[in-house]
């Protein structure tokens, strides 16, 4: 494997831990690079499925924030259906294999945070082709969606209610205070979350090919040949890691709900009634956190972004010491993989047809 790239422009990367393995993106190729449970390695390639390629508006900077993640999610979930077909063993009577409950959490993050990392694909790229729904995957796609509503806007509203109450009838709402300390709630609610994932097997293998992930793109854009002793030596952590934009979305969901929710007033004289409201218009004010957001954590990475730029993803960086674990070199050797088949599809020279292909062994794969 290796990389050709060279000059000041290379086409933008993104990838993602999936179970036994790594996806990776560039702007029109999607690629699954898999270590079967049988032995052998399972790739997939293909286009990068787009959603709402008509709207050519949704690609535009603040719109796009909000468009990458949709389809981070509609592909990561395609990515790990692929892996935990052929990385995991069938269950007793030769059932599906089935992802357990720390995996699946695991993954529901990772996917989030993977939007950070990648960008839409252009107009007039070629696309992987329409959404085909199934039962199993539109109910992962709608069970993320509540995870995220639950966790990260309902829960750190709810305790900060639960706050009020006990300061009194000055701390609501309407009051600067009150969604400072919703913030605070959402930081405690993510480094939780991240941590007690952390302290599973499952978590802690797909965060070892998050490691990996990292590890390649590094060896990518520093225009280094995608082999494994040149990427072992990088550092797990990257400034364009979604955990970084999650403490971005934190810092940008505060500074709007402080400036704008204030003065909202008060919509239901039934107390719990108005906190579900407000709860309700926190909601599709996501969309725009998220753009913002998106925009920011793409520019922080720029060497010309501002010191104090920087410094908002700088929490992000710490907390990749947990989402971020230094992987073995089978491990890795999957996400160079990935990668130099990705590549290879942007530059219009793919390694093997559309599709999923097999190989027995990783030299095989690799040659």
């Amino acid at each position: 494997m290796s990389n050709d790239q060279s000059g000041p422009r290379q086409p933008y990367i993104g990838g993602q831990a999936v179970v036994e393995g790594v996806m990776m993106r560039s702007p029109k190729s999607f690629v699954v690079a898999v270590r079967r449970h049988v032995g052998g390695i399972a790739i997939r390639e293909q286009a990068w499925e787009q959603l709402l390629p008509s709207l050519k508006f949704m690609r535009w900077p603040i719109f796009r924030g909000a468009l990458v993640l949709a389809e981070s999610l509609h592909n990561g979930f395609s990515a790990l259906k692929f892996s935990s077909e052929h990385g995991l063993p069938p269950e007793e009577g030769g059932k599906k294999p089935s992802i357990s409950a720390s995996a699946l959490l695991a993954f529901l993050f990772s996917t989030v945070v993977s939007a950070a990392d990648s960008e839409p694909a252009p107009a007039g790229a070629p696309n992987g082709g329409e959404k085909k729904g199934s039962g199993a995957g539109d109910f992962l796609l709608g069970l993320a969606t509540v995870m995220m509503v639950i966790f990260f806007i309902g829960l750190p509203h709810a305790l900060t209610w639960l706050v009020g109450k006990a300061i009194g009838p000055s701390f609501d709402t309407t009051s600067f205070a009150f969604h400072a300390v919703d913030g605070v709630f959402r930081i405690a609610i993510l480094v939780g979350y991240v941590w007690v994932l952390s302290k599973t097997e499952d978590a802690s293998k797909l965060f070892r090919y998050h490691g990996a992930e990292h590890k390649a793109i590094w060896t990518y854009e520093t225009y280094k040949p995608l082999k494994l002793e040149n990427a072992m030596p990088f550092t797990t952590r990257h400034p364009r890691c979604g955990t970084s934009f999650l403490f971005i979305v934190v810092g940008v969901a505060v500074l709007m709900h402080i400036v704008l929710l204030p003065f909202v007033p008060r919509l239901h004289e039934n107390d719990i009634v108005n906190q579900l409201l407000m709860i309700l218009i926190k909601v599709p004010m996501a969309f725009p956190i998220a753009g913002v957001a998106y925009e920011l954590q793409r520019w922080s990475a720029k060497d010309s972004c501002p010191a104090f730029i920087k410094a908002l993803t700088r929490p992000g960086i710490w907390l990749q010491g947990i989402t971020t674990q230094p992987p073995t070199e089978a491990q890795q050797e999957i996400a160079l993989l990935s990668l130099d088949r990705a590549l290879a599809r942007e530059e219009g020279k793919p390694r093997s047809h559309e599709g999923v292909t097999m190989y027995d062994t990783f030299e095989q794969a690799a040659a």
